[in-house]
This record gives structure tokens, C-alpha cells and sequence, in this order.
């Protein structure tokens, strides 16, 4: 969660992995802070503010090179200058937290590769319909989600049963 200088919550990139360098809400928070719109970022733990020991330094480097203190309250670390321990553990928990990241991307492909093997089947489960109805009501002005409350299927199915088709997207 994010404070706004009104004194709002704003939720923090719901949906979006911790691994990726850019995402919106923190893009939009360093975007505030190079405007100097707040003094503090405070984060309930480090690996809420990133999964990759470069990435995470680098922002906070960038917050603290702009006057912006980052405090993980239940970590006890804070980008202060007067705490060169906190500095320090930032470093090895950013680093605990890729570690993390990286048991967790490999728990999931080891079982993916078990479900696999044993015949289980992966994915969105296939949806037997007839696609010239989808493309017809296109091509008659039809919208998408009137086409798929018409044929009883999930909007993103009939777009990518059109666009199979070539037809347009919009």
C-alpha cells in the first residue's frame, strides 16, 4: 500500500511479480519521489518491495539519493544514514528474498514437469464450441461480450477465436 499526500491508501501493483524491474504502482511511486511529494517509504518487508537483490537496491539507492528514507518495519531496517547495519542487512534479506523467488519458480516447474509426466492436463481447459458463430456475429457488428454471453463463453475465448480468424481486434 501506498499513502498519498491526501493521506490515501493506494493498493501496490496487485497482479504484478516482484521480479520485474518496472511495474505501475512502483513506477508511479518513483516518479513521485523524484517530484518530492514524500519523505518515506515504508514497506511491511522487503520482498513486498522486490524479488531481484539489483532491482531492489537500485530503487532504493534511487529513493535514498533523492532524500526518500525506505523503512521494512518488521525487518527494523531503515535507509538512514546514521545505520549502517540496517544498510547492510538490506543487502543480504534483498538477497534472501531473490533466493526465495527462485525456490519458489523452481518448486512450481518440478511440479508442473510431475503433473506432466503422470498425464494431467495443463492450461485453460478447451471449450468445444462453434467459432463461425463467434466470427459471424463479428462480422454482423456484434460486440465481444455480447458474443459471449450469446454463446455462453468467456470473452478473452471468443476474441482469440476471432483473431484466429483474422479478424478485427476492435
Amino acid at each position: 500500500m501506498q499513502i498519498r499526500p491526501s493521506g490515501h491508501l493506494v493498493p501496490w501493483d496487485t497482479g504484478w511479480s516482484g521480479a520485474r524491474a518496472s511495474r505501475p504502482q512502483l513506477d508511479r511511486l518513483l516518479q513521485d519521489a523524484r517530484a518530492r511529494r514524500f519523505d518515506a517509504v515504508l514497506v511491511w518487508k522487503l520482498d513486498r518491495w522486490g524479488r531481484s537483490v539489483a532491482d531492489s537496491i537500485r530503487s532504493i539507492q534511487e529513493l535514498v539519493s533523492l532524500g526518500v528514507r525506505f523503512l521494512a518495519v518488521t525487518q527494523n531496517l531503515d535507509t538512514d544514514e546514521t545505520n549502517p547495519m540496517s544498510r547492510f542487512l538490506l543487502h543480504i534479506l534483498a538477497a534472501f528474498a531473490e533466493l526465495e523467488r527462485e525456490m519458489i519458480r523452481e518448486r512450481v516447474r518440478a511440479g508442473l514437469r510431475t503433473a506432466k509426466a503422470q498425464g494431467k492436463a495443463l492450461g485453460r481447459p478447451r471449450r468445444a464450441f462453434r467459432r463461425d458463430d463467434a466470427v459471424r456475429l463479428r462480422s454482423q457488428g456484434a460486440s465481444w461480450r455480447k458474443i459471449a454471453q450469446v454463446l455462453d463463453l468467456p470473452m478473452s475465448t471468443v476474441i482469440n477465436a476471432c483473431r484466429s480468424k483474422n479478424l478485427p481486434h476492435r
